[in-house]
Parts: C-alpha cells; sequence; structure tokens
C-alpha cells in the first residue's frame, strides 16, 4: 500500500469477526484488509537494520520523546473453504484466549477477511508483547500449541507469522492501545521484503515512510514498523503496523498528493521486491 513497484498485483479484502449468540469477546467490528501481491491490514525510520519507529498522536500532537519497546506479533491463516460459522468462531475464541494463559500480551486483535485476495488469506491475528521473551515464550506456550493443533491448523492449509520489535510512547495508553483514540478507527498493515544489500535504500525508504506517517497527526493515532526476526518467514524482512482514526480518514491519507507522491517514490525501486497490505475497521480487543 505504502510502497509500489511493477511487480505489484493490487487487490483489496476486508476482514469481518461474525457476531454469535454468546461472544466471548467483548467487542467485534469489521476487519478490512487490502492487498498488494501479498499485503494485510488487521483489525483491531531511517533507522539502521532491525531499529523499529513509531508515531503516536493526541489532539494532533505528536510525542515522539519518551519511547517504551514493544513486539509486533501478526499472523494471516487460509482458512479451509468449508469452515463452518461454528468452527470458525471456535478458532478465533480460542485464539482470543491465549492471552488469558501467559503474562507479557498488551493488546490483541483477530478477525476474518472478507473479501477475495490473491494469496488467498482469510483471517488475521495480532498480538502487541512487552518484550521478545515473551513472544518466545507464546510460541512454546502448550496452550497455544494445543489451540494450534485443535483449533487452528484442522480448519486451515496455510500460516504466515512476522515478528517485529519497535517503540510506542511511553504511557499506558499508547502501550496498551486503550483510550478513546484506540475505541474507533481501522488499522493498516504492511509487509515488505526489501532487497538484502540495499541497506541504504532501505533506511531511506523507512524514514521517508515516517516523514509521511508524521504529516497527517489528524488522520493517524499511531503507527510502529521494525525488521521481522521471525525465522520461520524469509518472504517479508519488515512490517508495519498503522492505526487510522476511521474509514474516511484511511481515505483521505490514500487519495493524498503526499500518499501517491511517496508510492511512486523513485528509491523504491532501487530496494524494495514485494509488499502487502491489510485495512482493519476497529478490530482490537483488550
Amino acid at each position: 500500500m505504502l510502497i509500489q513497484a511493477h511487480c505489484f498485483r493490487p487487490s483489496r479484502f476486508c476482514l469481518i469477526h461474525r457476531h454469535r449468540k454468546n461472544p466471548v469477546i467483548s467487542r467485534r467490528h469489521p476487519f478490512n484488509v487490502s492487498l498488494l501481491n501479498g499485503v494485510l491490514n488487521t483489525r483491531n525510520s531511517g533507522r539502521p537494520k532491525g531499529c523499529g519507529m513509531t508515531v503516536s498522536a493526541s489532539e494532533e500532537n505528536f510525542n515522539v520523546e519518551k519511547k517504551r519497546k514493544v513486539v509486533e506479533h501478526i499472523c494471516l491463516l487460509k482458512a479451509k473453504v468449508d469452515i463452518s460459522e461454528d468452527e470458525e468462531n471456535d478458532m478465533l475464541d480460542f485464539l482470543y484466549t491465549t492471552q488469558y494463559q501467559m503474562g507479557g500480551i498488551l493488546a490483541v486483535s483477530l478477525g476474518r477477511i472478507s473479501n477475495q485476495n490473491l494469496d488467498n488469506y482469510t483471517h488475521g491475528f495480532y498480538m502487541r508483547f512487552q518484550k521478545k521473551e515473551d513472544l518466545d515464550k507464546f510460541y512454546e506456550k502448550p496452550f497455544y500449541l494445543s489451540v494450534l493443533k485443535e483449533h487452528v491448523l484442522p480448519y486451515c492449509h496455510g500460516l504466515l507469522n512476522v515478528d517485529y520489535e519497535s517503540e510506542v510512547e511511553d504511557d499506558i495508553l499508547p502501550i496498551f492501545r486503550k483510550g478513546e483514540e484506540f475505541n474507533y478507527g481501522v488499522e493498516f498493515v504492511l509487509l515488505i521484503s526489501f532487497a538484502d544489500k540495499a541497506i541504504e535504500s532501505i533506511n531511506d525508504a523507512l524514514g521517508s515512510l515516517e516523514r509521511l506517517i508524521m504529516g497527517f497527526p489528524s488522520l493517524i493515532v499511531q503507527s510502529t514498523q521494525g525488521r521481522n526476526f521471525n525465522l520461520s518467514n524469509v518472504e517479508y524482512t519488515h512490517g508495519v503496523v498503522t492505526r487510522f482514526r476511521s474509514v474516511d480518514a484511511f481515505e483521505i491519507f490514500m487519495g493524498s498528493s503526499k500518499y501517491k507522491d511517496f508510492s511512486f517514490s523513485p528509491h523504491y525501486g532501487k530496494c524494495l521486491k514485494d509488499f502487502k497490505t491489510f485495512l482493519s475497521e476497529k478490530t482490537t480487543y483488550f
């Protein structure tokens, strides 16, 4: 979404979480995603290599002074065509409840992709952790492994994980993604693949992205980015998660001349191999 190259195959899709009679999750909202040859939007910076970036806004004023490191986890699922509504609800509920089985989880989002995409991803799962050690424990947690074995893999035939470390404003609301600014809006997630030997161009690209986002404090609540350190996924080198204040805010951003100029910026051709984008309409649960 934020970067374009001649190899892109644009398409869009939405993540929708179905309501049920007795919902386990307290708040459910549509999960929208747009895909460019493979990028995800989940529902609910000129820096070297793995360093992360954050942008947060409050009453249109950015505060990037005091920072707290966090770890972002994104998981995309490809559910089987014949998955039933009960099976889908069971899968999402069990994924959601993993946060209660261990410490270190700060925020959770998950939902269904409503429209078709070229990679056939059907669901998205997002978590924020305090540190890498908490994420490592999560991957090895017996409860999570049993959820995958009994409630996810029987209904899915594909799974993609992206993990990166970044920073957010050192305050309880942006850290836990709480407060009025996080009660509404949409999240936009990018998965980017940069060429390995284009470090200088990568830093330029990420720095340009940071400056672009900081230019829209009235539209964007928070954005993080960082280098993917998940060794099981070598397809994407970086991830970005951006919370827009509303669908209208996202559309204004996408239609702005600044974004369009950025999208076709020449220096991306030197380092960009591929990227995927996903948009999600308020699907974050706490």
